[in-house]
């Protein structure tokens, strides 16, 4: 059984099959490191490092072909082949307990990297001095947030994910949900724009919505932005259909450069349409009490920013203040809060959010390894000394 087993892992285990991982690793990189020349940071981690493939689109985007394989699959069939020669090659004895060692550190290594990849959030939480939030926000997608404007004290919110919107635009069709009673479809959508204020004596500019502020103002197509230091403006015109049928509402313009959400009313009902990041809610709140910001003497060069803040969780009766600076974050929930950058005019922090449920793996992982390489130097060691003493006893 075991000689069996043994051969059908064979070829996964192969040597060969590692140094073909590694080299395409390479490559990849390579090609990585070219490809943020035209794109950002988060565009080329998506297309090349966070993907199974690499794909190639013909021109006019008809279809697509996977050209090379992308990080996650390089990661996989390495764990995979590192799973397997494990288990082909796996006995048990003290004189191999550091090379097992060592191994099972680099599976959980290569396992919690991969995990990381798959599962891990990164957001913001910007907050303003007496500011509280239970939410943050996530730069790099967008949502439509779809608020009924009723007289009570909280208002339902149906947010709708950027990339739905752009699916239903590549399909022609429209977003419905259960709690809405119309329908949007997308007539354009916009991953960054320009937006312009059209003037009076401008006849020959076109608007970008029939209804709300859209009306007055025309919107352009744009590249995304490949340096670090410009962001994107997504941009969406949708049309409200009403959902048993009847005459279109209209077209509505927005956009993250909006600073107010567009409104509309269908049978006595008010709403309002607003695309900003996406939000990841908390069971919990944290409120600003304090930011301070120091610069080195005749410079504005950051020398220190921290955040005290007030977590409060009535849930789990916790309301404590917990201060935030460099390389001192605030783990709570699953989450992690570091302090990331503040507001141009020192008003407010920037606190990056992370959840990523394998963190603790890199920890395990070298504690493992170094535990395992420091009794395999110690057995050879020992052998060394006992064989040298042998040579040079009388």
């Amino acid at each position: 059984m075991k000689t069996a087993l043994r051969r059908l892992l064979g070829p996964v285990a192969s040597l060969h099959l590692t140094v073909i991982c590694l080299a395409a690793a390479l490559v990849l990189v390579f090609a990585g490191t070219l490809a943020q020349v035209n794109s950002n940071t988060f565009q080329v981690q998506q297309q090349y490092f966070q993907s199974w493939f690499i794909w190639w689109s013909a021109q006019g985007g008809g279809f697509s072909l996977p050209v090379f394989p992308g990080g996650h699959l390089i990661g996989a069939v390495l764990l995979v082949n590192l799973l397997a020669a494990h288990i082909r090659r796996f006995s048990w004895s003290r004189r191999k307990l550091g090379i097992q060692l060592t191994h099972i550190g680099l599976i959980i290594m290569l396992a919690g990297g991969l995990a990381t990849d798959l599962f891990a959030v990164s957001s913001y939480m910007r907050l303003r001095q007496g500011e509280t939030k239970n939410y943050s926000e996530d730069d790099a997608r967008t949502e439509l947030a779809v608020t009924e404007l009723s007289s009570a004290e909280i208002n339902p919110v149906t947010a709708i994910p950027g990339e739905t919107l752009a699916a239903a635009l590549a399909k022609d069709g429209s977003v419905s949900h259960a709690s809405l009673p119309f329908k949007i479809t997308v007539r354009g959508f916009y991953p960054n724009s320009d937006l312009q204020m059209i003037a009076q004596e401008d006849v020959s500019a076109v608007p970008a919505s029939s209804n709300g502020a859209g009306a007055r103002i025309s919107i352009k197509a744009l590249a995304r932005f490949a340096e670090m230091n410009k962001h994107d403006t997504p941009s969406a015109v949708v049309e409200i259909l009403p959902a048993k049928g009847g005459k279109s509402l209209g077209t509505w313009l927005v956009s993250v450069a909006m600073a107010q959400p567009q409104e509309f009313e269908l049978d006595g009902r008010h709403w309002s349409l607003e695309l900003r990041p996406a939000r990841y809610y908390k069971s919990y709140s944290l409120s600003l009490v304090t930011f301070t910001h120091e610069t080195y003497p005749g410079t504005e060069i950051a020398k220190n920013f921290s955040s005290k803040v007030t977590l409060a969780d009535a849930a789990h009766n916790e309301n404590r203040q917990v201060q935030i600076y460099m390389n001192h974050p605030l783990r709570y929930q699953g989450d992690t809060y570091y302090q990331s950058g503040f507001e141009p005019d020192n008003s407010g922090t920037v606190l990056q959010v992370v959840r990523n449920p394998s963190y603790q793996a890199p920890y395990i992982a070298c504690m493992v390894v170094a535990l395992g390489l420091l009794i395999q130097f110690t057995y050879h060691l020992v052998g060394f000394a006992r064989r040298a003493k042998a040579a040079t006893a009388p």
